[in-house]
């Protein structure tokens, strides 16, 4: 069981573009590396207590008996606090790598439709990346997008033909509602470049200014 979760642990970290320490300090995946780190322990543990009583019998001392007890004591403590340090990691998420982050931010604030990015919060949890921040979206880019899907001949014909308030409000509402509807898009396209660059990305949460 050892040798398939170090196997497991070896995929998993290449999918993840990751060496193998590195994916097993972050704790990608905690059910595979309790059953990694209790199976290496149980190993070591024999392997200590193998030659430990080996020596006392060789020697007729039981100090090297007691070692060996200390010894995987330690090893079992060791381990437990580990697991007991990833998982609570786990419970309440941790910050992804500053590089990522960085990327993922530059990513964003290249788009035209973004001026600036406020109160960024990214967080892992089991392999699984939650991005969430505050846009400052560019309206002149959102308004521009929209008028360049309209034919300007007929919207200049329908605006001078406004005779009233009321028909000046109703034309705003129209078009105001279709410039939301147009931000709305523009928010699930990045959304949707954001987890195409980064697939490890599950729940993208942009909230507008």
């Amino acid at each position: 069981t050892l040798i398939i979760a170090v196997n497991q642990v070896r995929k998993n970290a290449k999918v993840h573009k990751m060496n193998f320490s590195e994916y097993l300090l972050r704790g990608m995946d905690p059910n595979v590396n309790v059953v990694l780190l209790e199976d290496f322990a149980a190993v070591l543990g024999v392997g200590i207590a193998g030659t430990c009583i080996s020596v006392s019998a060789w020697t007729g001392s039981s100090f090297a008996d007691a070692l060996g007890s200390a010894l995987i004591g330690t090893l079992l403590g060791a381990v437990a606090a580990f697991i007991v340090h990833q998982n609570a990691i786990q419970l309440v998420g941790r910050s992804i790598p500053q590089d990522e982050r960085q990327d993922i931010s530059q990513l964003l604030e290249t788009d035209r439709m973004i001026r600036s990015l406020h109160d960024i919060k990214a967080t892992e949890m089991g392999g699984v990346v939650r991005f969430k921040a505050e846009v400052d979206f560019d309206g002149r880019e959102i308004t521009r997008a929209y008028l360049y899907k309209q034919d300007l001949d007929l919207l200049l014909l329908e605006a001078q033909n406004l005779k009233t308030v009321e028909e000046l409000e109703q034309f705003m509402l129209n078009h105001g509602e279709k410039i939301i509807d147009a931000l709305g898009a523009e928010v699930d396209r990045i959304e949707k470049l954001l987890k195409a660059k980064h697939p490890e990305i599950r729940h993208v949460d942009l909230e507008a200014l």
